[in-house]
């Protein structure tokens, strides 16, 4: 088994990772070997707590842009979170490992109310926790959930699984076959070149706080866990 370079670390999912060849909604068996990387990570004595994006089943973007009110919009998609959060809590569960869902909005039938405390307690007892529901504020992206919540536990990295895409590039790789792709970058390079790795608040959330992040495709396989071993993929964003 490999060996852990970071003891506390938060992963971002993305929505659409979650939906393998489906093209919309949550493939199970995709899931299922998200989850056994997920349970090698455990494995390896790392505390892991994980935000979900929703971007598989709803796109407040696009709702907005077909006339919806934007705000509407946004607590569908904080929604469409917590579905695949729930997904994911029951792929680990039948996995063995013990899971914790906290949300940013009171859904407390099926969800923790999200507790800063309770959330770290939960980690120190090899607990994954699932954060759904982003910053339970509207205008907020997943993203930004993310790195609030990374600062918030102490986390020592943010891990970025996207979905078809193996780093931070100066161009889009998917629509331009001569993008650079860099392997690490500041993170006041990448706000002022305005390049794609989060949302500007997410990523000056991080710089500020000197939290680091790792930029990589999760369709590699065993790409979460080479991650944490502080193995080089993808691009790191540093300060």
């Amino acid at each position: 088994m490999k060996a852990a370079k970071y003891k506390r670390t938060i992963l971002k999912l993305s929505g659409e990772a979650l939906m393998g060849g489906e093209g919309f909604g949550i493939d199970l068996a995709i899931l299922s070997k998200f989850a056994q990387q997920i349970k090698q990570v455990v494995g390896m004595g790392v505390e892991l707590a994980i935000v979900v994006g929703g971007g598989n089943i709803w796109r407040g973007a696009i709702a907005e842009a077909q006339g919806m009110e934007r705000t509407s919009a946004d607590y569908a998609g904080m929604l469409g979170t917590l579905l695949n959060a729930l997904a994911l809590q029951d792929a680990l569960e039948r996995g063995g490992v013990t899971t914790r869902t906290q949300s940013a909005i009171n859904v407390q039938a099926v969800a923790e109310p999200y507790i800063r405390r309770r959330a770290v307690r939960h980690l120190e007892k090899g607990r994954v926790v699932i954060f759904a529901c982003g910053t339970g504020n509207p205008y907020m992206t997943t993203d930004t959930a993310a790195a609030l919540r990374a600062i918030e536990i102490g986390a020592e990295v943010l891990l970025m699984a996207k979905h078809e895409v193996d780093g931070v590039y100066d161009a889009d790789p998917l629509k331009n076959p001569n993008a650079k792709k860099f392997e690490s970058i500041s993170h006041s390079d990448a706000l002022k070149l305005r390049l794609k790795v989060m949302d500007a608040t997410a990523l000056s959330l991080c710089m500020e706080h000197n939290l680091p992040i790792i930029v990589f495709n999760v369709g590699d396989p065993q790409s979460i866990v080479r991650a944490v071993a502080g193995e080089v993929i993808g691009t790191i964003v540093t300060s």
